[in-house]
């Protein structure tokens, strides 16, 4: 798995998320779903990295609160730099994962062909429990108690996804 958020384009699964500003939700999805690709030893096979719609963070850490609940949670993120979603990506990725309507209209606008709009999908929308929400709230404007929220929202769909690709990815390794 790509550690360093470039795109290894050896990887039979690569994908990116993608929320606004890359220092609160897409960090803690990058690092939750690398946590669960390096525990089912997929490492090599998955890459795994992260953006934003817009540019107003790139270079920067993820947001305190987010690494904190993070940390919490018993993962690292205190390594990442926020980075702006480049639409040159689409033709090496085959999933875009987004938090919310916004940035998956933004994401479907950016792709220039009707296979790169399909990759564009809301991560709620792979966990039945939580599909009906749509929705992963920004959590930038609120408290810490918001961030920890946001981040067992992410958990949970976060393992659905993992759940639904991982039998591909397995027939890819073996």
């Amino acid at each position: 798995m790509s550690f360093d958020r470039t795109l290894d384009e050896s990887a039979l699964f690569r994908l990116c998320f993608v929320c606004t500003g890359n220092i609160c939700r897409s960090p803690m999805a990058e690092t939750v779903f690398r946590h669960q690709v390096t525990s089912a030893g997929y490492e090599g096979a998955v890459t795994v990295m992260s953006a934003g719609t817009g540019d107003w963070h790139v270079g920067e850490h993820s947001d305190a609160r987010t690494i904190a609940a993070l940390s919490a949670h018993g993962y690292d993120g205190s390594r990442h730099r926020a980075k702006q979603f480049d639409p040159d990506w689409f033709a090496n990725l085959d999933l875009v994962v987004v938090f919310d309507r916004t940035q998956e209209r933004i994401l479907r606008g950016w792709a220039s062909t009707e296979q790169d709009r399909g990759k564009v999908q809301l991560l709620l929308s792979f966990d039945s429990r939580q599909a009906a929400q749509v929705d992963v709230p920004d959590p930038y404007y609120s408290d810490a108690a918001m961030f920890d929220s946001v981040l067992g929202m992410i958990e949970q769909a976060s393992a659905a996804l993992f759940r639904q690709i991982e039998p591909g990815i397995r027939r890819g390794v073996s």
